[in-house]
């Protein structure tokens, strides 16, 4: 990543601009289309996940399985996307961006139809996995192609835009299913989802092309993939923005698998009204996001914007915990969503300043950084859902538990680790 010599930015450019592929600028300059498609590829797990969550009450009742046993579908699709990552981020360095990502948009359409049709909870649960497994593609390639085409400020600012597509998603998946069980059952939501899974196929496989050269392809097999993932490891601050971030998506996930419950069961809230304030938190996730790339970024250091948001998201989590055992005196669901929307809006600048972090330590194996990154965000937030149900249906107190610990673990790791008051001075530290 050094300049070499005294060649000035504008011979840099130059220079780069000759090297570069012919892809990646084909890619760039359609930079509008591509964009899209990416925040499509991230918005497969928001869509997976939120637009099923207003039915969850309904699947415990027509596949009589309790509430903790439900949520382990929620679990499963997670833990199938970790794993997924992992495999398919390495995959992407070896034969390109491509074949990995259609192959795996495929698997995920069927495995999503299948879910509508499980006649039992457990074999929704298996389907689910699949489901995860497979959607796995669209989330570390989507990335690998991000740190393909970008660098630097560049980069956070495009996590930042990729946040503004993908928080759609949230926004109006919830809102969506809530209103799909208006028509049908739960059943519904997973034909929508098969269909939104076919167009975005169709749309990857006409329209975004190879980004990474077969010249700067990862020529070694699983035993490549896995040093380069150690050596990823090896670095302190590539580690420390991993787990911060990981410990962070906990908390956004301890809130993703037990506000329907929450909302609608504690606070008797309807599916339409619990979309509602799920959509209303989505939207300060996505303004908080674009003021970060828009605003931020370049103006203020990531490190100091991602602590800032650390301290927000352990403020509201603290609320929260207070408010649900009592201490604050009977709070109703006003100041619940209050709260919960402070939590989430906050994350709209930690996550995506921890991934652009990341990624920065690291220009080459994009795609194992990346599955390093996605794994460990879903394998810690697989953790946090069965977690939030232990102590039943009745009480807001365990999601607000784990939300806390997950959130000052996260800032244990960004403290410790990244040495946040170096301002990124050795920022390319992981090198490859």
């Amino acid at each position: 990543m050094a300049e070499q010599g005294a060649s000035t930015p504008q011979m840099t450019q130059a220079a780069g601009a000759e090297a570069e592929p012919a892809a990646v600028r084909a890619v760039r300059r359609t930079g509008l289309l591509v964009t899209f498609i990416l925040g499509g590829l991230t918005a497969t797990p928001p869509l997976a996940m939120d637009m099923y969550l207003p039915s969850l009450p309904e699947v415990t009742q027509a596949l009589h399985a309790p509430a903790a046993t439900v949520q382990l579908t929620l679990t499963a699709c997670l833990l199938g996307m970790a794993l997924g990552q992992l495999v398919v981020g390495p995959m992407s360095d070896k034969w390109g961006r491509r074949r990995p990502l259609l192959t795996g948009l495929a698997v995920y359409v069927l495995a999503t139809a299948l879910c509508a049709f499980a006649p039992n909870v457990e074999v929704l649960v298996a389907f689910r996995l699949v489901q995860g497994l497979a959607g796995a593609a669209g989330i570390v390639i989507a990335r690998a192609v991000v740190r393909d085409l970008y660098d630097g400020t560049a980069m956070a600012r495009f996590f930042s835009t990729l946040m503004l597509i993908s928080g759609v998603a949230p926004i109006v998946a919830p809102l969506i299913g809530g209103q799909i069980l208006r028509v049908t059952d739960w059943r519904g939501v997973f034909v929508v989802l098969t269909v939104v899974g076919l167009l975005l196929g169709g749309l990857v496989w006409a329209r975004l092309p190879e980004t990474l050269p077969c010249a700067e392809r990862q020529a070694g097999g699983v035993g490549e993939a896995l040093h380069s993932m150690r050596r990823l490891l090896a670095d302190l601050p590539f580690t420390g923005f991993m787990l911060a971030g990981g410990f962070t998506f906990a908390a956004l996930f301890a809130y993703i698998s037990a506000s329907p419950f929450v909302i609608q069961d504690i606070y008797g809230a309807s599916p339409q009204t619990f979309s509602l304030l799920f959509g209303l938190n989505s939207v300060g996730l996505v303004i908080v996001g674009q003021i970060n790339g828009k605003v931020l970024v370049g103006r203020v250091s990531l490190e100091k914007v991602m602590g800032v948001g650390l301290a927000v998201v352990i403020a509201a989590a603290t609320a929260l915990l207070l408010m649900s055992t009592g201490a604050l005196g009977a709070a109703g669901l006003a100041p619940v969503a209050a709260a919960l929307f402070v939590l989430m809006s906050a994350m709209g600048v930690t996550l995506p300043n921890a991934q652009a972090l990341a990624l920065m330590r690291t220009r080459h194996s994009a795609g194992s950084a990346s599955a390093l990154l996605g794994s460990s965000s879903f394998l810690i937030g697989a953790v946090a859902s069965p977690l939030v149900g232990i102590a039943g249906e009745h009480t807001a107190v365990p999601m607000a538990v784990v939300q806390l610990a997950a959130a000052l673990v996260a800032l244990a790791c960004f403290m410790g680790m990244c040495r946040p008051w170096n301002t990124r001075a050795d920022t390319e530290g992981a090198g490859s």
